[in-house]
Formats: C-alpha cells, structure tokens, sequence
C-alpha cells in the first residue's frame, strides 16, 4: 500500500489542489463571515425586540464562545473519526441556525441560535487543517494554509457591508435567511466533490504517539498556544485602539486614522499569501523568515506611536506593518503543522487556534485601561513587547519540536 505523501503525489496537480482549496476555503469564508455578521443588526434588533446592548452583544459572544471551548473536543473526534462528516455537519448546522435567525421571535432565539452556529463553526478549523495537511501536495502546502487564512480575513472583511448593505435593502430577516441560505450550496459542493478531500494521514502500524492530552499540555505545543495566543493579543490591540492612539498623541483626524487602521487589515490580510508563497519557496529557516518579519512590523508598530508624521505617511506604514506581520502567519501554521504527530492535526490546531478568540477577548480592557489612566502613550509599545514575547515563544516552541522529534531542518533544495 503507497505511503499518503506518495497517493497525494499520484493523484494532485496544481487543478486538483485549487479544487480543495475552493472548497476548504469557501467553507472558512463563511465561518468567519457568520462571525461577524451579527453586529450591524443590533440596531434593527433593540427597536424590534427593546434589547439592551449587552444583551445583543450576548449573541456574539456566546457564538465566539462556544466555537472556542469545542475547537479541542472536536479535534479529537475528528482525528478518530475523520475530518469530512464533521466539515459537511458542521458547515450545514452553522449556515442554517443564521438563517433560522431570520424567524427569531425574540433576543433569547438569537442567542439560541448563535450557540447552534458556534457549535458548527467549532468544526472548521480543526477539520478544515486535516484535510489539507491530507490533500495537498506537500509543494504547495504553504500556499493552501496561505489561501484558508486569506479566506477567512475575507470573510471578516466583508460581513459587515454586505449585512447593512441588504438589511437596508431587503430587510434584516431576509439578510439573514439569504446569508445563511449560501451554506447549502457550499455543503452540496463538499459533498459532490467529497471524492477529492483525504484525511490526514494516520500512524503507521505499530507507531505509538502520545496521548492527545499529554500531547496537548506538552511543552512545544503549550508554548505554540502561547505563541497564538500573544499574536492575537498583539493585533485585537492595534484593532480597537489605534485609532484612539493616534488621535490622542498627534491629534490625527479619524478619517486619516481609520485610512491607518485599514492599511493594516489590508496588508495583514494581502500578506498571508505572500508568506504562503515564501513557505513552499523556502525549506529551511522558516523560523527565521518569522522573526525578521515580526521585529519588521514591531519596528512599525513603534514607529506610529513614538514618532510624529506626516499625515500621509502614517498608513503606508500601517500596511507595511500589516503586510509583514500577515506574511509571518502561514510559517507559523506550517510549523505548527510540522510539529504535529501523525494523526492528530485536528486537535492540536483546534486546541492552538482556540487561543487566536481568546487572544482577542484579552487585550482590549487592559490596554483601554492604560488610556483610561493618562497613557496613551504606552499602548503601541505594549503591544510590540507582546509581539516580541510571542516570537520567544515561537522560537522554544519550533526547538522542542524538533528536539523531541530527533531531527534537524531539511537542507536546502
């Protein structure tokens, strides 16, 4: 029987792998679109239900919530199970609970329904990573997590205009009966196409692998939780507060500071696949490749909080530190990838990517705290110390790994 890597190599060609990654990706798109498309609803929803605020940010929160504490969980049933059942249930459970929102008769049905949507949406990541560490030719892995990453920003990106955009056409209740409606397209694509997604490959015979939680509590795969962890710190930071930032240091306008909060989305989301690109291009020295990209965009970061400029010149820095920091996420994917024993993918990225939501939910109190206090000052270099942090992380995480698997890079090809 052919090893995994070679039935991928005798069936895959750069059409076959942009297959998966259409459907991979379009199911990511959507998970991170239904995410976000509840707040621009919430004015609609507190005239038609008198809702208090906290009340409506309920529903995101029990959504996101309930997506973190499964990813792990599920991880484990689907590197016992296999990813595909799990990406096809989970896909259709959470496309169809938005568009069961569409008949909410109150604020406790949203939050209902958004416990549903998070539970289908706690299958994407540790599923969706199994499968692609399975079908995708090992020469363009890079470029797959790079494109999953990309989708997923997209989807972040575009929910919040495409839900004001047809609530104030059609209507909220139809918003999200259509929205969620696209779901069952993307599942009858997964499963036409079911034949072209393989499970990531499996132990072989008589190859013993930690348990999953010893796995999980081991030192290089706390130490990568870490690392996620403090990167989503870092960028949920310059997401709520930059704009603050900048208007109290240097008096910017908010016009010219949101143009400075989108150069960066815009180039963190554009860098992931130029770092899926240098991923495939580069067989060594990934780690590397991290760290001169993270002191690059900590050097930005500092830059806009420490240094008066030119109005114009402030987003073009934003980007730049953007368009590094995105081009430094698919190595780390990759590493982790690598660091994972045969078989269980699903749960070592469901465990780790729990960290990126929770990462998110950290970070803003402290650092408005500090602006609270008199400090503004202080945030875009806290932030950059916790990138720095990260990167030490990152760092112990990649040498464990490969101290416990007794290996040493792959020379150059």
């Amino acid at each position: 029987m052919p090893a995994p890597s070679a039935a991928i190599a005798a069936t895959s060609g750069a059409g076959h792998d942009l297959r998966i990654m259409a459907l991979i990706g379009t199911g990511h798109f959507l998970s991170h679109f239904y995410m976000l498309c509840l707040p621009p609803l919430f004015l609609s929803w507190r005239a038609e239900f008198g809702a208090s605020f906290a009340e409506l940010g309920l529903a995101v929160a029990l959504m996101s919530g309930t997506t973190a504490l499964l990813q792990t969980p599920v991880g484990f049933a689907v590197d016992r199970h296999g990813a595909r059942p799990f990406l096809v249930g989970g896909t259709l459970l959470m496309a169809l609970s938005i568009s069961a929102m569409a008949a909410a008769p109150g604020v406790w049905a949203i939050w209902a329904l958004a416990i549903l949507s998070g539970v289908g949406n706690s299958v994407i990541h540790p599923a969706d990573y199994a499968i692609l560490a399975g079908s995708i030719d090992k020469a363009r892995m890079g470029r797959a997590f790079a494109m999953h990453t990309f989708t997923g920003n997209l989807g972040f990106a575009l929910a919040p205009p495409v839900i004001a955009l047809l609530a104030a056409a059609v209507g909220w209740r139809a918003s999200l009966l259509i929205v969620g409606l696209l779901g069952v397209p993307v599942v009858a694509a997964i499963l036409v196409q079911s034949r072209i997604l393989r499970d990531q490959a499996k132990p072989r015979a008589g190859e013993a692998g930690p348990s999953g939680r010893d796995l999980l509590l081991s030192r290089p795969i706390l130490l990568f939780f870490a690392f996620f962890l403090l990167s989503s710190m870092a960028g949920s930071g310059i997401q709520a507060f930059v704009i603050t930032v900048l208007g109290q240091l240097w008096g910017t306008p908010v016009a010219v500071a949101s143009m400075v909060l989108t150069g960066y989305m815009a180039g963190a989301t554009g860098g992931t696949l130029v770092g899926g690109w240098v991923a495939d291009a580069t067989k060594r020295s990934l780690m590397g490749f991290v760290v001169v990209l993270t002191l690059f965009a900590v050097a930005m970061i500092l830059a806009l909080g420490l240094m008066p400029m030119p109005e114009p010149v402030l987003p073009v820095v934003a980007l730049l530190g953007g368009l590094a920091l995105g081009a430094s996420r698919t190595p780390r994917d990759i590493m982790l990838k690598d660091a994972s024993p045969p078989g269980q993918i699903g749960k070592v990225f469901g465990f780790v990517s729990s960290g990126l939501p929770l990462g998110s939910a950290l970070m803003p109190v402290p650092l408005g705290l500090l602006i609270d206090l008199g400090h503004p000052e202080l945030v875009l270099p806290v932030v950059a110390a916790v990138l720095v942090l990260s990167l030490l992380c990152a760092g112990a995480a990649q040498s464990d790994a490969r101290s416990r698997r007794g290996v040493t890079p792959a020379p150059a090809e």
